[in-house]
């Protein structure tokens, strides 16, 4: 084979897998469509005056912190005005050397209560166990420091109820976020977990530390990362969901776990970068081997928001995070792949991943590179490169542009016609430099895994 005919091949082998990678997302987006109807139900019951049944199970809220004197008190308070019948909090005090623990003992009356600990899953010592006077739902465990994952496991030693909830100090709620993810649980008892899709908070409104109305953002690295969750991590999602292969939770998101099965897949891992989405995976592995039936479930209804970077450094680290968040899920639970019981899970879903979100982001950024140089060293032809550009931003916008259809179909979060014509133009531009950008970003992140480096969680401000 001379130059020329391996230059070609090689260009269309790139030109290929940019084809088989958007149009597997826009199927997804498509399979999604079928939830539509009962997102669309389930809307119309949300506006109906709630009347508990009796029948929906007491959830544990599992929220760990480490020096966030500031607003620690402010997002307790929040959580203690969730709209549910039967629940209580556990806030873990991961070995904060600021003032959290004191301004929690002050703002809610705590004291040290003597109660039976059971360690079912190995932590770091626990200082001291607080209950407070006022609320009866919650209790405050003081422990030393060993990563948010040590942190979650001493509060499910520590939680009562069959299901607990994990979140995180800057995680915004409504009011009734604990009834839209539980509603899972209530329809198929086979459910396992369930997680709920992230919003960007930017531009919205909070009262007393909970949603009150949405908005769009004013700086315009949030509104590009809007359309990015659209894309990736809200109908992708609910796509897999249908068919229970929902391997990755989004980063951010909140999950609701049936506390057994967790116990019984060994807790959480302190040795990963993304706790909640590697054990996601994991309890995927546990049950197929298990051969026992299941369902983890993803809600598509907006059940979390989260501030969202707003400069490019921040937004680089919190990229690169997430990219080794999923690749310690995924080569922590190699075993999943192709097993002989892998179902969707191991046949479909985690090839999917190796190939479109272990290794898209480098073959994303070799493939631009690849054809431009190929075409400024005159070695690929001026329709070949065009070509290329054609489907790699043509059908990026495609993914975009359908995503934000969908969510107009399904939530319309934004009412306003200027915001949805602001967010259209936003689907458009983001393919012609973001994407590629958090492709290098991403690309970064699993260089420095394979280095052994790994960026640690950063605060948004």
């Amino acid at each position: 084979m001379n130059l020329q005919s391996f230059m070609t091949a090689a260009t269309w082998c790139v030109i290929g897998y940019f084809i088989v990678s958007k149009i597997s997302y826009f199927l997804l987006n498509v399979l999604s469509i079928f939830n539509l109807h009962r997102i669309e139900q389930g809307k119309v019951l949300a506006d109906l005056p709630q009347i508990y049944s009796g029948l929906e199970p007491p959830i544990s809220l599992l929220l760990s912190t480490r020096n966030n004197a500031a607003t620690i008190a402010t997002s307790v308070h929040a959580l203690l005005r969730l709209d549910y019948p039967t629940f209580e909090i556990i806030v873990v005090n991961d070995g904060s050397h600021d003032a959290s623990l004191d301004n929690l003992i002050a703002a809610f009356d705590l004291h040290a209560f003597p109660e039976a600990y059971r360690i079912q899953l190995t932590t770091q010592p626990v200082r001291c166990i607080y209950r407070s006077t006022r609320y009866p739902n919650l209790r405050v465990i003081d422990k030393e420091y060993g990563g948010q994952a040590d942190a979650l496991n001493a509060g499910i030693n520590a939680s009562r109820y069959p299901l607990f909830c994990s979140v995180d100090d800057s995680t915004i709620l409504h009011r009734d976020s604990l009834r839209r993810i539980v509603a899972p649980f209530l329809n198929d008892n086979k459910v396992i977990a369930s997680t709920g899709a992230v919003r960007v908070a930017n531009g919205c409104e909070l009262k007393d530390g909970l949603l009150d109305r949405v908005a769009l953002p004013q700086h315009w690295l949030p509104l590009f990362q809007i359309i990015g969750n659209l894309r990736t991590s809200l109908f992708a999602p609910l796509g897999w969901s249908i068919l229970n292969g929902m391997l990755i939770m989004p980063a951010a998101g909140v999950g609701l776990f049936r506390k057994k099965v967790v116990l019984e897949a060994g807790g959480y891992r302190t040795d990963t970068t993304i706790e909640n989405m590697e054990l996601i995976v994991r309890m995927h592995r546990l049950m197929r081997k298990k051969r026992q039936a299941y369902q983890i479930t993803f809600v598509a209804d907006p059940v979390c928001w989260h501030q969202a970077p707003h400069n490019p450094t921040a937004l680089k680290n919190q990229r690169m995070r997430w990219q080794q968040g999923l690749l310690d899920s995924l080569s922590q639970n190699m075993g999943l792949l192709f097993s002989r019981n892998g179902g969707v899970p191991g046949h479909v879903a985690f090839p999917f991943f190796i190939l479109f979100e272990w290794l898209g982001p480098f073959i994303e950024l070799f493939g631009y590179i690849f054809i431009l140089l190929a075409y400024a060293c005159g070695l690929i032809s001026g329709q070949a490169c065009l070509a290329f550009f054609s489907v790699a931003i043509g059908l990026g916008i495609l993914l975009s542009v359908s995503g934000l259809l969908l969510e107009e179909m399904s939530f319309h979060l934004y009412p306003k016609t200027a915001d949805i014509a602001k967010l259209a133009g936003i689907a458009i531009i983001s393919n012609l430099g973001y994407r590629q950008l958090n492709a290098a970003w991403r690309s970064l992140g699993m260089a420095y895994w394979l280095m052994g480096r790994k960026n640690g969680r950063n605060k948004i401000e």
